[in-house]
């Protein structure tokens, strides 16, 4: 025990390392001893202390010294991936983002067809310009699927707050583009300059303020007709002391 404090001293600071919590027997003749960890920048932390004597040996050594984390200390968080840590906007001007081979959003452009019908370089270019416009990969049904939700469930989507308040869904406004292949069916892209999705890909029934059947309100009330009193009469105070009586011609 006392050799054990000691080491996890030398570690530390005597002053941070604080009372001993129950040891526990590793094998035989190796043991582990814990002690609370008073290091203020390592709350719930735990310093534990291994030591260990020889077959026939009458010295104990130590084996190892670590600071193990306890309940409630403050650790850092599981690593992820780089891929799986990506979010949008984080590829920047001049970075890279490689795309696995087998990744599952894409698919081949072409079919495979016999040998002899293969160009010098092994490709049906027939098959690469009829099916992926000569893109050696084309987006797959997976790949469809994920963009489709992504979009859906997005701010382009039914359910963001300025479609709920539209007056009209994109399906019916002149400034919708469709999309080609399969995602036209559900998507296109704005093209009024000013609507706030301008050039960005909107579901059908998205909206907004900008729809192209919008219009200026017509007023429905006409100006009221000026009303001559030809009965009445108006008194007129030149000064205090002089007051001149308008009659009409029918009084």
């Amino acid at each position: 025990m006392d050799l054990a404090r000691s080491v996890a001293a030398e570690v530390g600071r005597p002053e941070w390392v604080g009372a001993p919590l129950d040891p526990e027997v590793e094998d035989t003749r190796l043991v582990t001893h814990y002690f609370t960890c008073l290091d203020p920048a390592y709350p719930g932390w735990t310093y534990a202390v291994t030591v260990v004597r020889a077959s026939r040996a009458k010295d104990v050594t130590v084996n190892e010294v670590v600071l193990l984390p306890g309940e409630g200390a403050l650790t850092a968080p599981d690593w992820v991936p780089w891929k799986e840590r990506l979010r949008p906007g984080d590829v920047g001007v001049g970075d890279l983002l490689p795309v696995e081979e087998d990744d599952e959003r894409l698919i081949p452009g072409y079919a495979q067809v016999p040998d002899s019908e293969l160009d010098a370089e092994g490709v049906d270019q027939q098959m690469v310009w009829e099916l992926g416009l000569g893109r050696r990969q084309v987006l797959s049904e997976t790949g469809r699927e994920q963009a489709a939700e992504r979009w859906y469930n997005g701010e382009s989507g039914p359910r963001s707050p300025i479609a709920t308040a539209a007056p009209a869904r994109c399906a019916t406004c002149g400034f919708l583009t469709p999309l080609a292949g399969e995602l036209r069916q559900m998507f296109g892209v704005c093209t009024n300059e000013y609507a706030p999705d301008d050039g960005k890909v909107v579901s059908l029934d998205h909206g907004c303020g900008a729809h192209s059947e919008v219009r200026t309100p017509v007023s429905k009330n006409d100006p009221a007709v000026p009303v001559v009193d030809e009965l009445g009469y108006d008194h007129i105070v030149f000064d205090d002391t002089a007051e001149l009586e308008l009659v009409s011609s029918d009084s």
